[in-house]
């Protein structure tokens, strides 16, 4: 980011980063430093680079140089998952979207079970589907309204951070 002209010129957005009206809603959220351990490192970049990972399954070390340095990125990650910072973050996005009115409860429970035939594993007869059309996919996400969205995305990382738990849990311990 850069003053030019007294306007903030803030770089381009990536086609997956935080919107405008998504970061407003998260940030009242987001834990502030304790000013012990020196300034942090601006969360709605890390944040962008966080669900870059989440949504491509690209390296760490491969993150694009805008999301800053893919050590303080994978670190934020790594200690927020670890704290339960994710799991907080969602359940007050939530409850906020919740009581916006933003929310529908309304669940499907379907208890029916289906068996297969033990040689229904064949392959595919069907040639796959066509992918759909790129306007077609940006019309679906048009509708959704920023808690919609920014709830999606939240329930992606908070899934890849138990994901990480789970792993360290079952892992035996390490020593150098």
């Amino acid at each position: 980011m850069r003053l030019s002209n007294y306007c903030l010129v803030v770089p381009d957005m990536g086609r997956g980063d935080l919107t405008d009206a998504e970061w407003e809603q998260l940030r009242p959220f987001l834990p502030v430093s304790n000013g012990r351990c020196g300034r942090w490192r601006d969360h709605r970049q890390v944040i962008d680079g966080i669900l870059h990972r989440v949504r491509t399954g690209v390296q760490w070390r491969d993150l694009p140089e805008r999301f800053g340095p893919w050590k303080t990125v994978y670190e934020r990650h790594r200690l927020w998952s670890a704290d339960g910072t994710w799991e907080r973050l969602l359940q007050q996005v939530q409850a906020a979207a919740d009581a916006a009115g933003e929310i529908d409860w309304d669940i499907a429970v379907d208890s029916t079970i289906v068996r297969a035939h033990q040689h229904a594993a064949g392959a595919r007869t069907d040639p796959p589907p066509a992918p759909a059309s790129k306007g077609a996919a940006e019309d679906e996400h048009q509708a959704e309204t920023p808690w919609q969205s920014l709830l999606a995305r939240l329930v992606e990382v908070a899934q890849e951070a138990r994901a990480w738990a789970a792993r360290g849990a079952g892992s035996p311990a390490k020593s150098t």
